[in-house]
């Protein structure tokens, strides 16, 4: 076994991985408490320092990965994805850097590509991209004709809420998310326009209880495809394994029998 076999075996450990974890968890900690004045008075450069030593781990793990696996390091969305979110925490402390210093706490995101678990999640929401874009697409139609309406039926009394195109899409927004719709919104035009609730209620129903729970459905089926898919590789490994060692086992008793 050559090394890089040997750093690539170990690399892909149990205990390599719940390290990470740990070190990452344990940086997002370190990085929350950065931004508190007191904590950084009474402890500033001990916290930089683990920091550092937290970055340091990150690096070490990623050079040894990219040592290891050469090219195919890079062939792995999650690998670069990785590789990115490290490498902006490299970034000088200068203020033209401020943004991406800020950005250092999506170190966190690491675990989505480190725990097998929530991998899973975001493949599954990336599967669900292409459907959610023809829901979302028929959102976006829905809210503009509801925009349409409620500017021109409600924007002469209500110029806050519904004074022009982009406030009433807004407005809707808020509606549809349930947020004070009702007490808030909906009854005040009421008081003006007591048959506004043949507008309000039907586009809650179709957007809330519709339009959203179709989203939510395609996310779910996506996952559980991913899943399954999972389930299916694991098992062929295993086929794949117990058909070698009956391979293997056969072939010791042919040259027994010799």
């Amino acid at each position: 076994m050559t090394l890089r076999s040997k750093i690539a075996a170990f690399l892909d450990t149990a205990f390599v991985r719940n390290f990470i974890i740990a070190v990452i968890l344990f940086n997002a900690v370190i990085l929350g408490l950065e931004t508190s004045n007191p904590v950084m008075a009474l402890a500033g450069p001990v916290i930089l320092f683990l920091d550092a030593a937290c970055l340091a781990i990150f690096v070490v793990e990623l050079a040894l990965k990219i040592f290891a696996r050469g090219g195919r390091f890079f062939r792995s969305g999650w690998n670069v994805f990785d590789f990115l979110i490290v490498g902006v925490a490299l970034f000088p402390a200068a203020q033209s850097f401020s943004v991406l210093r800020a950005l250092r706490i999506l170190r966190l995101l690491r675990v989505l590509s480190v725990a097998p678990a929530l991998r899973r999640v975001v493949e599954g929401f990336i599967r669900a991209v292409p459907g959610m874009g023809s829901v979302f697409l028929l959102m976006a139609m829905i809210f503009y004709i509801g925009a349409v309406m409620a500017t021109k039926l409600f924007g002469a009394a209500f110029p806050d809420w519904f004074g022009s195109l982009g406030l009433s899409a807004y407005t809707l927004f808020q509606v549809m998310t349930l947020e004070s719709w009702s007490m808030g919104i909906v009854r005040p035009v009421m008081g003006e326009y007591p048959y506004a609730w043949m507008f309000f209620v039907p586009f809650i129903i179709v957007t809330t209880f519709a339009v959203v729970n179709l989203l939510v459905g395609l996310i779910v089926n996506s996952m559980q495809e991913a899943h399954g898919e999972e389930s299916d590789a694991r098992t062929d490994i295993y086929r794949d394994e117990v058909l070698a060692r009956l391979r293997a086992i056969e072939e010791r008793l042919e040259k027994s029998h010799d």
